[in-house]
């Protein structure tokens, strides 16, 4: 089943990514994006439950009325950790699947030397 993940600006100033609901008009399983700055100047983000520190499950759900907007586009990185933490699966992206094929040689061959244990 795809869902529709939505990240959303909420009135208390929280961004938040969840599972977007039209028909109940809800967002459900609802994580808050935080971020830090970095010894380097830079910014990291994590990715919470809503609830936390008391919830340390991506659940619960808030009402569309208390989202002031929501972005058009955002890195489908995000959606894929969003997606492995409210799910507790590890989910593989296009470049995973690049670098397994470039593990493999050529014609089912070995990629390299190697280390043989059989002495001839």
């Amino acid at each position: 089943m795809a869902y529709d993940i939505r990240l959303v600006k909420l009135i208390t100033g929280d961004l938040a990514l969840g599972k977007w609901d039209e028909g109940e008009r809800k967002i459900k399983d609802i994580a808050v994006i935080q971020t830090l700055p970095t010894q380097s100047g830079g910014v990291q983000m994590m990715l919470l439950p809503f609830g936390y520190p008391f919830e340390n499950e991506i659940t619960g759900e808030i009402s569309l009325d208390h989202v002031i907007y929501v972005y058009k586009a955002f890195p489908e990185e995000l959606k894929t950790k969003y997606m492995e933490a409210a799910s507790n699966l590890t989910l593989s992206t296009p470049e995973d699947l690049r670098r397994l094929q470039n593990m493999a040689g050529a014609a089912g061959k070995a990629a390299g030397p190697g280390i043989s244990l059989i002495k001839k």
